[in-house]
């Protein structure tokens, strides 16, 4: 490592303090023996973050913020998806710097929770601005990371609230904690039917000779394509797809699709059910390449598309379900009447730290 900390902090420390300021402080690599105001310790995921997250450290290295990664729709570290949540000031950041800290987070979504005045604070506060940035571009909604986003507010922050709000470019979203579970309120997004031999090659690209029973597409959501599998399709045969990535991206080059939901009808007699014996009512798969994310490996805002298609399919408005990507996650999700869905999941703090702009 070099002299100076360029990241103030990685990983969790034992029950020590941190007072988030490391910018000006020699680090040989070595945490038992550095003096960056952090107690000696060995890492075993426990920490207290103490840093002042209301003001940035301003160094003669730069500006330093507070970062975290949250993984959203699990309750185990290294499954469900991972988001980075970045605290800013009111303005603090351009868009440019937002869009390079998210390349450099190398996430499928990093988050910008933003005071909306300088009298908020991120530990009382329950209203903020939030963004989300994919490692190529900004985009209108995301699930997980605004769960992350909660998360980060109600676990790291020790925000009181019972429920957040979340100003964004697709209006104000709310999270609520609800026991174990932190329940997003989203618009719903219903998709419409669509000619199969419109996506021939696209398809061909994602399934192969899978037999495909339905495609939709919804354009309110950055623009989603949903391919139904036919229902004798197991699990297993979706856990096995490998789409042709550039093959995707030759098959649809107009920018009209954030990317496409892979959806297979639950039922035990095809291996949806989870680790207790009990049924999925639908699982998919979400891959996003023209948004540099081959594979979202839990997508909340998709299920405000797949919810509201499968609520005319199987006649009901409350579902469990799995999205089976390699890292996987469960998520409980509700068609409400006044066109809301509820999305529902839990929600674990991987690593609390800082990043120098």
């Amino acid at each position: 490592m070099s002299e100076s900390c360029q990241i103030a902090y990685i990983g969790d420390v034992n029950k020590t303090a941190y007072n988030g300021d490391v910018s000006k402080t020699p680090c040989n690599g070595d945490i038992t023996s550095c003096n960056c105001d952090v107690t000696k310790a060995t890492c075993n995921g426990d920490v207290t973050f103490n840093g002042d997250v209301n003001s940035n450290v301003i160094g003669p290295e730069g500006r330093w913020l507070p970062i975290f990664q949250v993984d959203a729709f699990t309750d185990k570290p290294f499954s469900g998806n991972p988001a980075a949540i970045c605290l800013v000031e009111e303005g603090d950041l351009t868009d440019d710097e937002q869009q390079k800290i998210a390349a450099e987070m190398n996430l499928s979504e990093t988050a910008f929770l933003r005071k909306l005045s300088h009298k908020d604070d991120f530990s009382t506060g329950s209203k903020f601005g939030l963004r989300w940035f994919t490692p190529t571009k900004e985009i209108d909604l995301c699930g997980h990371a605004t769960l992350a986003s909660a998360a980060s507010l109600f676990y790291i922050m020790d925000n009181p609230s019972p429920k957040l709000t979340f100003v964004t470019r697709s209006g104000e979203l709310f999270a609520e904690r609800q026991g174990e579970y932190i329940s997003l309120d989203l618009p719903e997004n219903v998709p419409k039917p669509q000619d199969r031999q419109a996506y021939s090659r696209l398809l061909q690209a994602i399934v192969g000779t899978t037999p495909v029973q339905d495609v939709r597409y919804c354009s309110s959501v950055g623009g989603d394509l949903l391919v139904r599998l036919s229902d004798d399709t197991t699990r297993a045969t979706l856990e096995s797809l490998k789409p042709d990535l550039g093959a995707m991206m030759a098959a649809h080059t107009e920018g009209k699709l954030r990317g496409v939901a892979v959806t297979v009808k639950g039922s035990p007699s095809n291996g949806c059910t989870d680790a207790r014996g009990v049924g999925y009512d639908f699982i998919s798969r979400f891959f996003s390449p023209w948004y540099g994310v081959p594979e979202d490996p839990v997508c909340g805002s998709a299920h405000t598309v797949l919810a509201s298609y499968w609520a005319k399919e199987l006649g009901q408005t409350d579902f469990y379900v799995r999205q089976c990507s390699p890292r996987g996650g469960d998520l409980k999700v509700r068609l409400r009447e006044d066109g809301r869905v509820e999305v529902a999941g839990k929600a674990t703090v991987v690593f609390k730290g800082e990043i120098k702009i």
